[in-house]
């Protein structure tokens, strides 16, 4: 939980109706913690979603993504870094991810349906984090060294994801944005 990077990838279905992912990363475990699959995800998509994650993982340290609209209207009660426009490498962990699931899933895999699609990824994005060893973690995989981790963690310092703050308020992200 020291930072998630968050990302959007794009594909479409078999009918011709698009398709986006959001996709939230921690940066250190290399885990996908969410692959929220859906035709349009608003902001305040982006906010529920966050804080479903949040309530189940406890607050990251920082977030991490672009300028996109969806992300910009709201915070959510954490530190928020936005990349230099035009810099993806900036947010190279979820980058890396969304090629992967590119390459890997949507390259190889015409999904029919949003139900369809959404059964699809989720099975992909437990192999990625369950079954798969990443060079970066030592050949471990990202569930695995995440675990590991966790054991090594004093108890006191554990997240708990019992938040009693709220987390998300409306802010002014584009003058934030600057300061960056």
């Amino acid at each position: 939980n020291e930072r998630w990077s968050l990302d959007f990838v794009h594909d479409q279905m078999a009918s011709g109706r698009r398709l986006r992912v959001l996709n939230v990363v921690d940066d250190v475990t290399r885990e996908c913690l969410a692959a929220v699959p859906d035709t349009s995800i608003s902001g305040r998509r982006v906010v529920r979603e966050l804080a479903d994650l949040i309530a189940e993982r406890g607050k990251p340290g920082m977030i991490v993504s672009d300028n996109g609209t969806e992300l910009t209207s709201n915070a959510v009660g954490v530190e928020w870094h936005y990349i230099a426009p035009g810099k993806p490498m900036q947010n190279g962990f979820c980058e890396s991810f969304n090629g992967r699931m590119r390459d890997e899933l949507f390259n190889g895999t015409l999904f029919l349906s949003m139900a369809h699609a959404r059964v699809e990824i989720a099975a992909w994005v437990d192999d990625y984090n369950r079954e798969r060893p990443h060079s970066s973690l030592g050949y471990e995989t990202p569930a695995a060294f995440a675990a590991e981790l966790q054991k090594q963690w004093p108890a006191s310092l554990r997240p708990t994801g019992s938040d009693t703050q709220p987390i998300a308020s409306t802010a002014l992200m584009r003058n934030n944005a600057a300061r960056l």
